[in-house]
């Protein structure tokens, strides 16, 4: 049995120092779901725990959430691949509500709408930057979409296809831009967004919000793709 048919979702989960999240979020993965950890420089042993509890495991040396997200996306073989959070702020077992569409062919990317469960999930000053965002997403491309957020899913072979070239922050928003302007159809799923592990490196930090804000701003401003 190929891998494709044995894991018919991969899910990429770019890592940096997230030992004290892996193995709740491994632990949650759902059957059929193939962890793939792409370890982007850790120096806490993620890449070994990771693999000691049954995941994938893909170096990727260039820093950046887009080199890793991107190496993962190399790394899958499964029709439909999956990106994730590994620092335990989104649930894993929530990853069929965001692919089953993808699976079922009713959509072509589906991204998960985060909402809150407590106080401090999410920074006020990531929220603003995210909604600001959104919205001027939604004036660039016309897709109406809420949240940027980092749990989705599409067909490993169309997301290859777009050609996405930010290796920075400004991956995930990058996606969205090309497979809006390539006629995709786009959809949103509530998700669950809980207290992260540990501090994060983009929104825990003023400074990490504004330099994801610019990779992403430069995003938007580049000219849009033939139809």
């Amino acid at each position: 049995m190929d891998a494709s048919s044995a894991h018919p979702v991969d899910v990429v989960l770019p890592c940096l120092d997230e030992a004290g999240a892996l193995p709740w979020v491994l632990g949650r993965m759902p059957a059929g779901y193939r962890p793939i950890v792409v370890d982007n420089g850790s120096r806490d042993g993620s890449a070994e725990l990771a693999r000691s509890l049954g995941a994938t495991v893909v170096t990727e040396e260039r820093r950046g959430f887009g080199a890793a997200c991107h190496a993962g996306l190399l790394a899958a073989t499964a029709p439909v691949v999956c990106f994730c959070d590994c620092d335990a702020s989104l649930d894993p077992r929530e990853l069929p509500s965001v692919a089953d569409p993808v699976l079922a062919g009713a959509a072509d990317l589906v991204l998960g709408r985060r909402r809150p469960q407590r106080l401090g999930a999410w920074p006020p000053h990531a929220r603003i930057a995210n909604a600001v965002l959104a919205r001027r997403l939604r004036g660039r491309t016309g897709a109406r979409l809420h949240d940027l957020g980092p749990m989705r899913a599409a067909r490993r072979a169309d997301l290859l296809a777009l050609g996405i070239l930010d290796r920075r922050s400004g991956y995930p928003l990058e996606a969205v831009v090309r497979a809006a302007d390539a006629r995709w159809r786009i959809a949103e799923v509530d998700v669950r967004y809980l207290p992260r592990s540990g501090r994060s490196k983009v929104t825990g930090t003023f400074r990490g919000t504004v330099t994801a804000v610019r990779d992403m701003s430069a995003v938007l401003t580049r000219p849009g793709r033939p139809a």
